[in-house]
């Protein structure tokens, strides 16, 4: 190393660290909660439903048997769009309020 030259500081402290980690197993947890967890939507009057988990993956759809008889497959369309699309919205919710007060506790 040059003649007179001096490391920087480490900034932080191993308290800092420990916060860190204890954040991100939080994190992770609220995650693996969120997974677990569902919301549904509905359109058409309920006509069609659709189910999410809290990480956003599908698991059902429902048609309302009624529904098929007309067979207006623009329609049908239109519904599961509308419904699945609620659906997301509904499960952003839900991890912005399981995941937004972890956020909270960065320490910066």
């Amino acid at each position: 190393m040059a003649k007179g030259y001096k490391a920087p500081k480490q900034t932080g402290s191993p308290g800092m660290m420990g916060q860190l980690q204890k954040l991100q197993e939080q994190i992770e947890q609220a995650q693996a909660r969120l997974a677990e967890e569902t919301v549904s939507a509905t359109a058409g009057g309920g006509v069609v439903k659709v189910t999410v988990t809290g990480d956003q993956r599908c698991t059902a759809i429902e048609l309302d048997p009624e529904l098929l008889k007309d067979a207006d497959a623009e329609m049908l369309q239109d519904l599961l769009l509308a419904a699945f699309n609620s659906a997301l919205d509904k499960s952003r919710e839900l991890a912005a309020q399981s995941l937004g007060p972890l956020a909270g506790g960065l320490p910066f």
